[in-house]
């Protein structure tokens, strides 16, 4: 029982912090307004697949804290992160600020390759499973600076 608890509150924590970030960002929301590039999804994908990828850190992490294998570096990583994640969209959307988004995206990507190599040495499937994410975030680089290029 210990252990569900424990896979519960560490998808809880980022589906609870996307979900704030989402109410925070609902009035600033832009994204239909804007000059896209290709490749461009739907408004409507982002809150699937960023739902998806908090389920998916969640499992990650959990699988490293059942095992005891999450140390000090490990929770200032995974916790890093996901607070570079949660401003960012406040940064973009909230804020308009879209070029220093670009480059706050770069320090994102940066602590999620290091996230998944630290969690890959504790737990492969631990780290493998944060791939999705680090190729999401990628994309959304390429949006991001795209965004910004096109409606400047």
């Amino acid at each position: 029982m210990k252990k569900v608890f424990i896979f519960i509150k560490n998808i809880i924590i980022p589906v609870a912090i996307g979900g704030i970030v989402g109410i925070i960002i609902s009035k600033s929301l832009d994204y239909n307004n804007l000059v896209k590039p290709f490749l461009s999804p739907p408004s409507i994908v982002f809150p699937i697949v960023w739902t998806i990828l908090y389920i998916i850190m969640g499992i990650s992490y959990s699988l490293l804290e059942v095992d005891l294998k999450n140390d000090t570096s490990i929770n200032l990583i995974y916790y890093s992160q996901l607070f570079v994640n949660a401003l960012w969209s406040i940064f973009f959307f909230s804020f308009k600020w879209r070029f220093f988004s670009f480059i706050w995206l770069l320090l994102l990507i940066f602590l999620v390759i290091l996230m998944i190599f630290r969690f890959y040495n504790k737990n492969k499937v631990s780290g493998l499973i944060q791939i999705p994410y680090l190729l999401w975030s990628i994309f959304a680089l390429y949006l991001n600076i795209s965004i910004y290029l096109l409606n400047n």
